[in-house]
């Protein structure tokens, strides 16, 4: 099994998760792409000490970019939307955005 810090790559900060933080008590999370949600679930709980209610993934396919006649695509990667129960406490990274 992997370790909590390799299955949450970094926190996506962006005005739609930010939103998502401040309605619905929801973090945005890059994560490994052959994580699953059980194994996001348990990552999250053991690194920010908070329960977790329920885990949403998406996958997303790399785009293509260029420079001048060069072409090349980004990687592919994983979002992961993390739903705290009623009552926890955000962690501190996203309290102060």
């Amino acid at each position: 099994m992997k370790s909590a810090y390799q299955i949450i790559r970094r926190p996506v900060i962006t005005e739609k998760g930010l939103g998502v933080k401040e309605t619905e008590g929801t973090l945005v999370f890059e994560v490994a792409a052959k994580a699953t949600k059980t194994e996001v679930k348990e990552a999250v709980q053991s690194i920010f000490k908070v329960k977790v209610d329920t885990v949403r993934t998406a996958n997303y396919v790399g785009k293509e970019r260029r420079r001048g006649k060069f072409t090349g695509f980004r990687p592919d990667w994983k979002k992961a939307y993390v739903k705290l129960k009623s009552g926890e406490k955000m962690p501190e990274y996203a309290q102060n955005m």
